[in-house]
């Protein structure tokens, strides 16, 4: 079945691992570093989001909402409705903090943080 915007609501994961990812004004923000599933309820806690690094260096990793990222064809990648300065002062973890517990805590503060309407309530 598609989406709003076209697209098939099934997705690999492996697909979207190492997709780009762009704001609103079209800047490369970075990439889809890995996809966090919640085992308990079956469903998708967030993205990860790297960015703001070089090879590995300072790179920051953000829990982004997976309902906010749109894959656009004419930037072959996903697009966020945020601006860079949002995404900048976005809640941030190295990749192990991630998966903490049972991710739920990072998730909540993450679609808190982007004001997403929670799937889970």
């Amino acid at each position: 079945m598609p989406t709003q915007t076209g697209h098939t609501t099934a997705i690999r994961a492996s697909r979207t691992i190492g997709t780009s990812v762009y704001n609103t004004q079209g800047e490369k923000i970075g990439k889809v570093e890995d996809v966090v599933l919640d085992k308990a309820d079956n469903s998708v806690l967030f993205a990860v989001v790297g960015f703001g690094g070089f090879l590995g260096i300072g790179e920051k990793y953000h829990p982004v909402p997976w309902s906010s990222l749109d894959y656009s064809k004419d930037h072959d990648g996903y697009v966020v409705p945020f601006t860079k300065d949002q995404l900048q002062a976005a809640p941030s973890h190295n990749i192990d903090e991630l998966t903490r517990g049972d991710g739920r805590a990072t998730r909540n503060s993450a679609y808190d943080y982007y004001k997403v309407a929670p799937y889970w309530v």
